[in-house]
């Protein structure tokens, strides 16, 4: 992956649990709708926001899709850090 691309995501994990005040936010907003889990439900906020900071910095610095390869290691950077990122959830 390229090294811009890795930053930007890192980054996004850093903000996903140092401000997960604003991911309950989006849930408090959202609380008339039933969830199972709403700690599922905020993680996958988190993990969206940390997927869209992927998709649009590969378009917006490689100008073009991520590779297989490069999707790959995204995956395996969120599944490291996905542990943290329910950790601060669960936390707020």
């Amino acid at each position: 992956m390229d090294d811009r691309v890795r930053t930007a995501v890192f980054e996004k994990i850093d903000e996903a649990v140092s401000k997960v005040d604003e991911i309950s936010e989006i849930v408090q907003s959202l609380g008339h709708i039933p969830f199972e889990s709403i700690n599922d439900f905020a993680l996958g906020l988190a993990i969206g926001r940390v997927y869209n900071s992927f998709h649009y910095q590969t378009r917006r610095a490689l100008k073009r899709n991520a590779t297989e390869e490069e999707f790959a290691e995204f995956l395996n950077i969120l599944a490291i850090r996905a542990g943290e990122m329910r950790k601060a959830i669960k936390q707020q």
